[in-house]
């Protein structure tokens, strides 16, 4: 067993290779192997958002406050918002965030493939993330 104390773990900020605008990440855990599973909180300040990518094994989304958007690809950008769950498939192309006027806070979990659990992609443009949303 292992207990990790309130304090223990310092929050990251998101890396610009991979991230738009303020985005802060606070782990809850990384399990060693043979598990497989990861989870964050992720607060997205107003316009922060991820680039797209993927997850081998898939990811869930949980939003804790705020408003929220997500996107996979080919389809519009759909809003999220408090209690909303998000599942997302291996492999599905997407990116969140928050909305440009509301920062957005989820719980983010995932499982790693032979210790990758993401693959980054190009950054969301724009005219991508203030397209129409679906509602």
């Amino acid at each position: 067993m292992d207990i990790v104390r309130n304090g223990e773990r310092p929050s990251v900020y998101g890396d610009p290779a991979y991230f738009s605008g303020t985005v802060r990440q606070d782990p809850i855990v990384t399990c060693p192997e043979p598990a497989r599973a990861r989870a964050v909180i992720v607060t997205f300040e107003p316009g922060g958002r991820t680039a797209w990518h993927t997850h081998p094994l898939g990811q869930t989304l949980h939003v804790l406050s705020g408003y929220g958007l997500v996107q996979k690809e080919g389809e519009p950008v759909q809003v999220i918002r408090p209690g909303d769950t998000v599942w997302i498939p291996p492999g599905e192309r997407h990116w969140h965030g928050a909305s440009p006027e509301i920062a957005m806070c989820h719980l983010a979990i995932h499982e790693a493939l032979d210790g990758k659990h993401i693959d980054w992609e190009e950054h969301v443009t724009d005219e991508e993330y203030n397209a129409p949303r679906a509602d």
